[in-house]
């Protein structure tokens, strides 16, 4: 098991990305990874990614996706708001 690292980003925040490819964008925390020090931000770092079709229904095909980014590269613009 390994410990939960703590983050200064939560899912939800609004951050800019501020080194690398990708620098200068902004968008929504859709996802932290803590024990690989990354984050998921909508619409950064849009990847493709093939996928096979199943059973189930989905056709198969090229997919664009949100790619990780290092959590040392995103800076928080505005907390998540509370309910």
């Amino acid at each position: 098991m390994s410990a939960a690292i703590k983050t200064h980003v939560k899912k939800g925040d609004t951050v800019k990305v501020i080194a690398g490819n990708h620098k200068g964008s902004q968008g929504i925390v859709l996802q932290v990874y803590p024990a690989k020090s990354q984050v998921l931000v909508e619409g950064v770092r849009m990847i493709t990614k093939a996928t096979r079709a199943t059973q189930e229904g989905a056709e198969g095909g090229l997919i664009k996706r949100e790619g990780p980014i290092h959590i040392s590269n995103v800076k928080l613009l505005e907390k998540k708001a509370k309910a």
